[in-house]
């Protein structure tokens, strides 16, 4: 029994070093290799090891947090925890083979509704990462066609705001953002110089007892609501440098009392951006963030993207999966 232990250990530590792409190909090869590969002790090596590293997470992805905490001889329903699944549903690449498997009349079904003209989607912009990072996201977004092109800047108004600006994706489809600031650019500059919290005109607290605490409540602005009541989704900019303090139950706060159901639908989706200034700057992976602002409490659909302010990277990406979420609660 010993030496059989030995030779499983030994296996295991081979196994190690090959990706999981490979171990999954491994496993199709006999039985004796699919049990092989299954292993838990592997699969969550694998998941701790590169989960730091996943540029995105979405609502059906995101890992319990469990599978931090729980040791692993713990036992769950009469069975080990399946670290295996949970990797294959939770890492980028699974998740795209996931969608390039749908069937084909996906592709059709939007192919006729771009036939049919639409009012280009609107969605409402905020969040820290807007105003604390040395680089400006919105400027970059103004500033750099070859990523993404400036189509408009409409003139009517939503109570007192702008109607901000209409962007053209890649593929044609046009959309417009409001950028809604907590503060004046006056404001927002002295904070940055001084590395103090500007504070957030956006919002009014309401305290409520939850028990026998007291819960800090948001509500908007009466013209944060006229926005809120007329977009079809939301970009949150998170700020996700690792040597800044981040107060995201506060954060959390403020995202609920935007995407508040009383405001508007309660299946808008909702897109974080999880934004650091520049690609030199340490971030926080996009895992921790989603549980540090327990996006797993939302209701709607809603999708964490890494990106980086002076070169927009990763934005595209999180901009195509919100209108691909628009776009299908529209023709619902």
């Amino acid at each position: 029994a010993t030496l059989n232990g030995f030779q499983i250990d030994v296996q295991l530590n081979i196994m190690s070093f090959l990706s999981p792409q490979d171990l999954c190909h491994l496993g199709s090869t006999s039985c004796y290799w699919r049990a092989a590969v299954q292993d838990p002790l592997l699969w969550r090596y694998f998941l701790l090891r590169d989960l730091p590293s996943w540029t995105s997470v979405d609502w059906k992805s995101l890992p319990d947090v469990e599978v931090f905490n729980k040791a692993f001889s713990e036992v769950s329903d009469n069975a080990l925890y399946d670290y295996m699944a949970v990797y294959k549903r939770s890492c980028p690449n699974g998740r795209r083979s996931l969608k390039s498997s749908r069937p084909r009349y996906g592709a059709v079904t939007s192919f006729l509704q771009s036939l049919v003209t639409q009012a280009e989607p609107r969605f409402a912009m905020f969040g820290p990462g807007l105003e604390e990072l040395d680089d400006s996201l919105v400027q970059k977004m103004m500033t750099c066609p070859e990523i993404l092109l400036v189509a408009g800047l409409p003139h009517r108004q939503i109570d007192g705001i702008g109607s901000g600006v209409s962007f053209q994706f890649n593929n044609g489809q046009k959309f417009n953002i409001v950028t809604l600031y907590s503060t004046t650019s006056v404001e927002r500059r002295r904070a940055r110089e001084e590395q103090a919290v500007a504070v957030n005109k956006m919002f009014y607290q309401e305290n409520s007892i939850v028990g026998n605490q007291q819960a800090v409540h948001y509500s908007v602005i009466a013209q944060v609501r006229k926005v809120c009541e007329v977009v079809d989704g939301f970009i949150y900019v998170a700020n996700a440098e690792a040597q800044r303090e981040h107060d995201r139950q506060e954060e959390l706060a403020r995202i609920l009392a935007m995407i508040d159901p009383a405001l508007g639908p309660p299946n808008r989706p909702l897109l974080v951006l999880s934004c650091v200034s520049h690609i030199g700057v340490k971030r926080i992976p996009c895992v921790y963030v989603a549980h540090q602002l327990q996006l797993h409490l939302l209701r709607q659909p809603w999708m964490m993207q890494d990106a980086v302010a002076a070169t927009l990277d990763g934005l595209l990406n999180g901009i195509e999966w919100l209108l691909e979420e628009a776009n299908c609660k529209n023709a619902q």
